[in-house]
């Protein structure tokens, strides 16, 4: 690739990412000074857990919006609880240090905020009880994830973690090599995603992201209970459906084969927006295209966190 004068080089942009200010442990710092040690234990055993938040560049209002900040914080004290450690800071004071980050970096593009907890011993030794907590927050510029234009899809021959062998429903930090193993899997062998299945042969979601099959003009999607995470863009998804396409939403255990003969199938996550699969295992998906349910949400979705719809309010933050 011939590098212009306008794109920036690989040093351009590790120049630019040291220089972000982050939060790290009780003072904002620059990311090159935001260290760790090779002993931590967040490192070496997974003992960690953390949220993925996006706020959206809206150049003709000049404003940036987080979308459902004080959602994913919530989340996250969740998730800190199941691992047994303690987020002190409250949602609110959480939310304004990400703001006043945003301000002072200065962002005019779409980004993608990481709030971290982590063990943050520097000792060998398995075990999540009297270790102290080490907290961040940083953020990137982050385009789409996975693209929204229609992917293709493989079933994994990775299972979904169980809730018995781990945390599904907290964001933990070792639990993703479940979901790197199918991610993996899946681009290695020519396809855009993984969807992962239970351990009892069930639909669960993709890598990381849920996942909604429609069927004669019903939204099917796996329930809770089926070893999901509980998407947050989940739960905007289903009020939508409900609420301004006025189609019915079953949560219920999805087979294997109902891929296969679905009308349309889509992914949604925070980072993976909103995601329409056109094929799954060499079978294309209705008429391989985005269909028209996966089209209007996504066209609903945008306007809700660009700031162009009146109930943006109810979902997102102005940054300035």
């Amino acid at each position: 690739m011939v590098q212009t004068a306008s794109s920036p080089t690989a040093a351009d942009e590790a120049q630019r990412r040291d220089q972000t200010w982050v939060y790290f442990n009780g003072r904002t710092c620059q990311y090159a000074d935001a260290k760790v040690g090779l002993m931590t234990h967040g490192l070496h055993y997974g003992t960690g857990c953390f949220e993925g938040i996006r706020a959206y560049w809206n150049a003709e209002q000049e404003q940036m919006f987080v979308l459902l900040m004080a959602e994913h914080y919530d989340r996250m004290r969740q998730s800190a609880g199941v691992l047994r450690m303690s987020l002190d800071l409250s949602t609110k004071e959480l939310c304004d240090i990400t703001l006043d980050l945003i301000r002072k970096n200065g962002f005019r593009e779409n980004i993608y905020i990481r709030p971290l907890l982590y063990k943050s011993s520097e000792i060998i030794g398995v075990r999540l009880h009297d270790l102290p907590d080490g907290f961040a927050i940083y953020m990137t510029p982050m385009a789409d994830y996975v693209d929204t234009n229609g992917i293709s899809c493989m079933v994994s021959s990775w299972r979904r973690i169980d809730d018995t062998m781990a945390p599904v429903r907290a964001k933990c930090t070792g639990v993703y090599i479940n979901s790197a193993l199918a991610k993996s899997e899946a681009v290695e062998n020519g396809f855009d995603e993984a969807i992962m299945l239970s351990t009892d042969g069930h639909v669960c979601e993709g890598s990381a992201e849920n996942l909604f099959i429609v069927r004669n003009d019903t939204v099917l999607t796996p329930p809770v209970t089926d070893n999901i995470l509980e998407g947050i863009t989940r739960r905007v998804v289903i009020r939508l459906v409900q609420e301004d396409l006025k189609l019915p939403v079953i949560e219920r255990t999805i087979d294997k084969t109902e891929l296969y003969i679905a009308d349309e199938v889509f992914l949604c996550g925070t980072g993976a927006q909103l995601s329409p699969v056109v094929s799954i295992d060499h079978r294309t998906v209705g008429s391989g295209t985005p269909g028209p349910v996966s089209k209007a949400l996504q066209d609903m979705y945008g306007t809700i966190v660009y700031g162009r719809d009146a109930r943006s309010k109810e979902y997102v933050t102005p940054v300035y």
